[in-house]
């Protein structure tokens, strides 16, 4: 292969490659400023905290699949799958607590975190999911 067209294969790679490394950088920045300047208990609420003026005053979002949704959740609640909060980031308010949870607060977890990496402070997990708010909620409808 020539030099000239070495280099010009290298360019082509460089800008191809370029910029998911420089995302990718951006990406964990973000998180690690997160990570450092959050407090331990920030990001989660307990059922327990759960009393009726907090339940007028949230949303909960539920982040199970559909048809588990379908099959019980939390009153009012809407459903918007883990995996697709940040795709549906539109649906999310910013001027009010938001409370996301599945069946024990996994996967309900990795979205918040998400979430609240892009900014949304106002998200909070339900520690311990819909199975602990079954059965520890300081306030039931």
């Amino acid at each position: 292969m020539k030099l000239k067209h070495f280099l010009a294969a290298a360019t082509v790679a460089l800008g191809v490659f370029a910029p998911p490394v420089m995302a990718q950088d951006a990406a964990i920045e973000a998180m690690q400023e997160y990570m450092m300047f959050s407090e331990y208990e920030a990001g989660i609420i307990l059922p327990q905290q759960i009393d009726e003026e907090v339940f007028e005053n949230v949303l909960f979002i539920d982040t199970r699949d559909a048809e588990q949704y379908a099959a019980a959740t939390i009153p009012g609640a809407i459903n918007i799958e883990w995996r697709e909060v940040l795709d549906r980031i539109d649906e999310i308010p910013t001027d009010r607590k938001t409370i996301l949870f599945c069946n024990t607060g996994s996967l309900s977890s990795q979205a918040s975190f998400a979430l609240r990496v892009v900014g949304r402070d106002n998200v909070v997990v339900l520690q311990t999911g819909f199975v602990g708010w079954e059965q520890d909620a300081a306030y039931k409808p």
